[in-house]
């Protein structure tokens, strides 16, 4: 990843690092210490390949959207993260880090999860690998994304609501974190974003950078090169766009969009575009940008997606957005149902609002002809059925 790498201290630029109470601090070393080696063993290699051919389904599709490259006038190609196992990309984060819980010694998980697909996935992979599994969530989110409750409970996790702030993703990291520290010794907490103190940006990361391994080989089957003219995914903590961008870091000729959730709109004050709105700070451990008040309150974000309404973004993000590596755009609630309502008709695929987010940013890029354009269809739709029907057919 060259320039664009985490330093040994984890810091990405001046953002990052691991501003953790004393209380947690062996727990971070411990695997600060261990994540590397581990990743590179063996022992892990041979099991997660394993896992992710015979169990996740990887490789995921790269479908080219014929109607959707008509409207826009390019190629449009659809990295299909919907199809893999539980409907998301974050079945490949969440395997990667039961199998190191596994091998160092753990016996106990614990997640957050904001839309759910985290603690599907986490779920899923502790019933796969046999281990307990506990996964805290906003109450509202509770409310809101009931099927993926109801997964976790049946694959045998005990999910327990966060009923402090707004009741959504940052509250439920909060809890998690007091267990962590409350648990030293037997639990290992699964992080389902480029989230939180170092080594968990760089870790997540690495576990998802297997969709953009996947996108060079895949282009290059499909047009002879390897390299897009632009990759575009949705960000709230950014692991999905994280993983979509990792192998092109070092490759400038692709143009790399971040899209997040703007809302009502970036100025209504209703909205979770961290960076765009948001300031520098420490949020969960990490130095990022967030958004705050003057003397460094959380402003509680907004967005119909569950799964974007964090209050900060991931180091890795803030620092290639300050660099210029990535180009930052938002798109609000309605742009993302729009989004969703077109691929839907046109393309037969059903995509998670999240994912929504990123097909908004088809109409605000100029595209020559021959470009070719890869979006990342991070989850499918299936936990925003409510929201859908809602918004498109209770009138």
């Amino acid at each position: 990843m060259g320039k664009y790498s985490v330093s040994d201290n984890g810091m990405y630029g001046h953002f990052g690092g691991a501003w953790v109470p004393e209380m947690l601090y062996p727990n971070v070393e411990n695997l600060r210490q261990n994540y590397l080696k581990i990743l590179a063993s063996d022992e892990f290699q041979k099991l997660f390949t394993q896992l992710m051919k015979d169990y996740v389904g990887r490789p995921t599709p790269l479908t080219y959207a014929e109607k959707l490259s008509d409207i826009y006038s390019t190629n449009i190609y659809l990295k299909r993260e919907d199809l893999a196992h539980t409907g998301a990309h974050k079945i490949n984060n969440a395997i990667g880090q039961v199998i190191m819980a596994k091998m160092m010694g753990k016996t106990r998980i614990i997640a957050e999860t904001g839309a759910g697909q985290h603690g599907v996935a986490t779920a899923t992979a502790c019933a796969l690998l046999d281990m307990k599994c506990q996964v805290y969530m906003g109450a509202l989110d509770i409310e809101r994304q009931a099927p993926n409750v109801a997964r976790m409970r049946m694959l045998g996790a005990e999910v327990v609501p966060a009923t402090s702030g707004n009741c959504t993703l940052k509250d439920a990291t909060n809890e998690a974190l007091r267990d962590w520290i409350s648990n030293p010794e037997d639990t290992f907490y699964v992080i389902g974003s480029v989230v939180g103190p170092h080594p968990y940006p760089d870790l997540v990361a690495r576990l998802q950078s297997i969709i953009s391994k996947e996108m060079r080989e895949q282009l290059k089957e499909h047009t002879g090169n390897e390299l897009p003219d632009y990759v575009i995914a949705c960000i709230g903590g950014g692991s999905n766009a994280a993983g979509s961008f990792y192998n092109f870091l070092d490759d400038e000729s692709v143009k790399l969009i971040a899209v997040e959730a703007g809302g009502l709109g970036l100025d209504s004050g209703e909205t979770a575009a961290s960076i765009a709105r948001g300031t520098e700070g420490i949020i969960h451990g990490s130095r990022t940008m967030l958004m705050q008040t003057d003397d460094g309150q959380i402003v509680e974000p907004y967005s119909i997606s569950a799964g974007l309404d964090y209050p900060g973004v991931g180091p890795l993000h803030a620092y290639l957005a300050h660099c210029g590596r990535e180009t930052v755009l938002s798109a609000t609630d309605d742009e993302a149902l729009a989004a969703a309502r077109l691929l839907t008709m046109k393309e037969g695929i059903i995509p998670a609002l999240e994912s929504s987010h990123a097909l908004a940013a088809l109409p605000k890029l100029k595209f020559k002809k021959d470009d070719n354009v890869v979006v990342t269809i991070s989850g499918r739709g299936d936990k925003d059925m409510a929201t859908y029907m809602k918004r498109f057919f209770d009138k």
